[in-house]
């Protein structure tokens, strides 16, 4: 695979509530990607750039929401969002403290 594009595969962490209470019990991590990402692109990305293991990855297509805007309607962009669940012994800290 193409490292520039698994440079581009991982958009951001989801840092919410669920996803820390699901690190914490699984070691499972979440993050948004690329619409056309596929599960082996996700987990070559998340193994460049964060020097961990990866076992497994589950993938999930979120549909955008239908939002009023005033009299007009309107849809927020279907995404994409990968848990990924880590090796034993390996972590990763979005905080950067040491």
């Amino acid at each position: 695979m193409n490292q520039e594009r698994l440079m581009k595969v991982l958009l951001s962490p989801l840092v919410s509530e669920k996803s820390t209470r699901i690190a914490d019990a699984n070691s499972q991590y979440v993050f948004k990607v690329l619409p056309d990402a596929s599960k082996p692109e996700i987990r070559k990305a998340v193994e460049l750039m964060f020097d961990v293991k990866v076992k497994g990855v589950q993938v999930t297509n979120v549909r955008g929401k239908v939002k009023r805007f005033g009299q007009a309607l309107g849809k927020r962009a279907d995404w994409k969002k990968a848990y990924v669940t880590l090796a034993e012994g390996h972590d990763i800290d979005f905080m950067g403290a040491d």
